[in-house]
């Protein structure tokens, strides 16, 4: 949130800073990393990118062995989670992904960063120069036991909202309180979060009486969260016109540098970091995109199609497809469907004939697109969308108004900003019908309400450009980050 020069400078130094970038396993956190470790790349940084090998592999299948080769100073690196093998093309349960964290990571990730630091000639040693800094996902706890260990910064990325983050950091409170897991109670007790009430809070805070998993999962973000609290750094993928009351309520709970450094999918844009064509080729996609979809986009008339994705993580049943079918085909209007393999829980995503007869010349279904793409295409007039966070963001920064769908963690909390904070939603709900689906693409695209959201939307692509601009908060954030970590030397004590 503080301000500095408008352009990041290279590291003054000969040999480069070393930045090992950790994700957590899963396309929504994969994804936002790679675009934050092409920006240090393209800043001057020596990067190391470190997935689990199930994710390595799948890189690998999905976008050809090319897609990891990386370049002479952006190398990428795989570790064991400690699970055992699981679907090829999956996305790992949850659950064992926070298990394994906590208990299985820590030493072969502790044996991969000695081998980065094991290179013991000068002239290797200015090419391969010892790991200076690790930024970790929140969910990566074990991270910062390992940055301890080797005497290294360690930031921590939270790939999410800032208001998700300060949600989470009220998990303690709601246990002390005893309001968990009531459903409507208003909470008007969290700075920054005026009126939320806990159907707007993440979801592992209003279902954890559920069942055993999200007791454990309550109990993990809660710890992960604090945990976070503990790096030199936060960085969050947001910018200060958006959620500004929310920053300074995180700012007053961290010691460290807060780093507020979104959109950053338009921060790469504005630095560069895409423009060198060896790092353009590095992809992070754990989907194979269509391109053919946006070939039939560029066929529509301007504002007229309806954009649909739950992202990589959301299942929904056979039920809920079908209503999502004829609600798309009774809304009359022009859409394109994003429909994973695994969408359907336990099932194929299988529809009828005589829907595809229906929608077969104003229809467009794929597996995977390229979202900014397809958002930032001037015939796309709505997004049903499920409230992740990349979406979130890449839908606001082109000013696409937004159906909300949230499906668990932080979506529930990013719809509430957008549909009451921001003005740029409307909620869809959870027993969904086909019925509601058309009265809301109607509501969005055809009426008075409709064309307001359209307007609000539209600037707050303004202010998410005017952020990432010369003199914007959002690139004087991450010059900052570049200035903080060129030299490994501290400087997360807030003066």
């Amino acid at each position: 949130m503080k301000s500095s020069s408008t352009q990041p400078p290279p590291p003054p130094q000969q040999q480069k800073p070393h930045a090992v970038l950790l994700p957590f396993p899963a396309q929504g956190h994969v994804n936002p990393f790679m675009q934050l470790a092409k920006l240090l790349h393209a800043s001057g940084f020596h990067v190391t990118f470190v997935n689990t090998e199930h994710i390595h592999r799948w890189l690998v299948r999905t976008r050809g062995p090319e897609s990891v080769k990386g370049l002479p100073d952006f190398q990428f690196r795989a570790f064991p989670d400690g699970l055992p093998p699981s679907d090829k093309d999956a996305t790992q349960d949850p659950h064992d992904i926070c298990h394994a964290t906590q208990h299985y990571c820590l030493q072969p990730f502790m044996e991969l960063m000695n081998q980065l630091n094991s290179t013991p000639e000068d002239q290797e040693a200015v090419m391969n120069p010892p790991v200076t800094c690790i930024v970790s996902d929140g969910g990566m706890t074990f991270s910062t036991k390992a940055a301890e260990l080797l005497g290294v910064q360690h930031a921590t990325f939270w790939p999410a909202s800032a208001c998700a983050f300060l949600a989470y950091l009220q998990f303690d409170e709601l246990i002390r309180r005893g309001i968990s897991p009531l459903q409507e109670k208003p909470l008007e007790w969290i700075p920054g979060m005026n009126n939320i009430r806990l159907r707007d809070m993440p979801s592992y805070a209003t279902t954890m009486a559920d069942a055993a998993g999200d007791i454990i999962l309550f109990h993990t973000i809660k710890n992960a969260v604090r945990n976070s609290l503990k790096s030199s750094g936060l960085i969050i993928n947001t910018f200060d016109a958006l959620e500004g009351p929310v920053l300074a309520a995180i700012e007053a709970e961290f010691s460290g540098q807060l780093y507020s450094i979104g959109p950053l999918h338009l921060l790469g844009e504005q630095i560069g970091s895409g423009s060198d064509e060896s790092r353009s080729r590095i992809g992070s996609s754990l989907w194979k995109e269509d391109l053919k979809c946006v070939e039939w986009i560029d066929r529509r008339e301007a504002d007229s199609v309806v954009y649909v994705n739950y992202g990589s993580f959301t299942t929904i049943s056979a039920e809920q497809l079908m209503e999502f079918a004829w609600g798309l085909a009774e809304s009359k209007r022009p859409f394109l469907w994003i429909l994973r393999d695994d969408v359907v829980m336990g099932d194929s995503a299988v529809l009828p004939v005589e829907f595809l007869e229906e929608i077969k010349d104003r229809g467009c279904i794929a597996n995977w697109c390229p979202q900014p793409q397809v958002l930032s295409h001037p015939a796309v007039a709505v997004f049903l969308t499920h409230c992740g966070w990349n979406s979130t963001m890449e839908s606001v920064s082109a000013g696409v108004p937004m159906i909300c769908w949230p499906f668990f963690g932080d979506q529930p909390t990013n719809r509430r900003y957008a549909c009451s904070e921001w003005g740029i939603g409307v909620e869809l709900s959870v027993d969904v019908k086909r019925g509601e689906i058309v009265d809301l693409v109607e509501r969005v695209m055809s009426t008075e309400e409709g064309q307001g959201m359209k307007q609000r939307a539209l600037e707050w692509k303004r202010r998410a450009r005017e952020a990432i601009d010369a003199g914007g908060s959002s690139i004087n954030s991450f010059t900052r980050f570049v200035e903080d970590h060129a030299t490994g030397v501290d400087h997360g004590a807030n003066a």
